[in-house]
């Protein structure tokens, strides 16, 4: 069987795939190693989910005020190159993988510069651009969606969105989370880093339309697990100490959120998207205005499109937000949207992609 690389970090959207990714390939036999920014998020979550990882620099592709790119950024993403080349030459993989994010560029570039076999995912619709510099001289492309703009029709493998297809019992996770059994479990995300847009507005929203007592307007009890990102706790908790149904955490671990949520208060990442429909969470997404081409937004609209949620734009937060999270936690209309939650499931993206990985092994 085959060492596989998996080159990817930054954020969840594009390091959780990669998990499941590996972790289907380990279960076929082959050995998985995550490749990504030393000390970067990746890091950690190849620690916690027990998988080998090797760190090198890893340089944003952003942009200066003049619009060109920084060149501390592109020092660092030249030494994070000649470093996955060291590691690569001595390893001699049977294929990188590359997943997106300024992190999987130094493993991806490297490996195609050694002559080894690479293999994208891209998540999106529109080809990122980490993706666009690799895409050329990768043996195939795997997508989750059918079209991607910027990638040509030929060069596209339909897969799927690559997610932990792992689930828990409700009242496992309830327990795991120090949540209650027999209350409305509402979880709000903003992504792995956070979102200070929901941090903000949430709170008060949530206060307002479930009051001290923690209550629908029919009578049904709430509770609310809200995962703040790190470096907002400290801020955030304070403002609902009083609220005994109310709980803020830095970060959670998904899959055991996932299987406790009734509803969901996300962003509209296509990860975080794949993993509600797995779980058949229905959600209330506020998408992030700065995504790349809008993307989330479109995400976001697809799945109300399917019946799967509601959309409620960043600046009508405000005004718009309580009422879709009533709409939406009413038991018939939330029966409804968890069916069409499940009918977009990703289940089996992982096992087809790997498929894909398999037949470019060398």
């Amino acid at each position: 069987m085959s060492l596989v690389v998996m080159a990817t970090g930054g954020t969840g959207g594009h390091i959780y795939p990669a998990v499941a990714t590996a972790r289907e390939l380990m279960g076929r036999g082959h050995r998985a190693v995550i490749l990504g920014q030393r000390g970067g998020m990746e890091q950690r979550v190849a620690f916690d989910t027990g998988l080998e990882f090797q760190g090198v620099d890893a340089g944003k592709l952003a942009r200066s005020g003049q619009g060109r790119p920084d060149p501390r950024e592109l020092l660092r993403a030249g030494r994070g190159v000649a470093e996955a080349r060291r590691y690569l030459k001595g390893a001699r993989p049977g294929a990188v993988v590359g997943f997106g994010g300024f992190a999987s560029l130094p493993g991806v570039l490297a490996a195609q510069s050694l002559g080894l076999p690479t293999v994208l995912h891209e998540q999106n619709a529109r080809l990122g651009l980490t993706q666009r510099l690799a895409a050329g001289r990768a043996r195939a492309v795997g997508t989750a969606y059918g079209q991607v703009i910027g990638l040509p029709e030929s060069r596209a493998t339909l897969v799927g969105m690559p997610v932990r297809e792992e689930r828990r019992p409700r009242a496992e996770a309830l327990a795991q989370l120090g949540l209650q059994e027999n209350r409305l479990t509402l979880l709000v995300m903003g992504g792995s880093q956070g979102s200070l847009a929901l941090n903000n507005a949430v709170p008060g929203v949530l206060r307002e339309i479930f009051g001290q007592a923690g209550r629908t307007p029919d009578g049904q009890a709430v509770q609310v697990l809200h995962a703040t990102g790190p470096r907002w706790l400290e801020e955030v908790a304070p403002r609902v100490a009083d609220l005994p149904w109310y709980r803020v955490v830095g970060y959670t671990d998904a899959v055991a959120a996932w299987s406790a949520a009734d509803l969901g208060l996300t962003r509209a990442g296509t990860g975080t998207l794949a993993e509600a429909a797995f779980h058949g969470v229905p959600l209330v997404m506020v998408p992030l205005p700065e995504s790349a081409e809008n993307h989330q937004l479109h995400n976001a609209r697809s799945v109300q499109a399917a019946g799967a949620g509601r959309v409620v734009e960043q600046a009508e937060l405000a005004g718009a937000l309580g009422g879709a999270v009533l709409e939406c936690a009413a038991p018939g209309t939330r029966a409804a949207m968890r069916a069409a939650a499940l009918s977009r499931s990703p289940q089996g993206a992982a096992g087809r992609f790997a498929d894909l990985v398999e037949r470019h092994l060398r």
